[in-house]
């Protein structure tokens, strides 16, 4: 009995015969239909940082209530745009309000 790699086995062979190459794809992201402007993104900002602020605070439930999806989870920085300093003090935070009964843990 083998536990190699090479020994003839089924799943992952060499042989890509059912996909076929990359290039027979259709539809891809090319300029054929015409000029395609870029997609401009904006530089995102921490709400928590710059003048005029708001503070994170556990007794703040309306504040707290922006930054927990809609299933009760906290919402990761990635998509809010909070810093990771201050991602840290929202997600304490939130559980503490948690605790003391102010947010609910689950929202069904």
């Amino acid at each position: 009995m083998s536990y190699g790699g090479h020994g003839g086995g089924g799943g992952r062979g060499g042989d890509r015969g059912e996909r076929g190459e990359r290039g027979d794809r259709e539809g891809g992201h090319g300029a054929a239909g015409g000029q395609r402007r870029p997609f401009f993104r904006r530089k995102k900002t921490c709400p928590f940082s710059g003048a005029g602020a708001p503070k994170i605070d556990y007794k703040d439930v309306k504040l707290l209530q922006r930054f927990i999806s809609e299933r009760g989870k906290i919402v990761p920085s990635r998509i809010t745009a909070v810093s990771t300093k201050k991602q840290r003090l929202l997600a304490n935070a939130i559980k503490r309000a948690r605790f003391m009964a102010l947010l609910p843990y689950v929202l069904e």
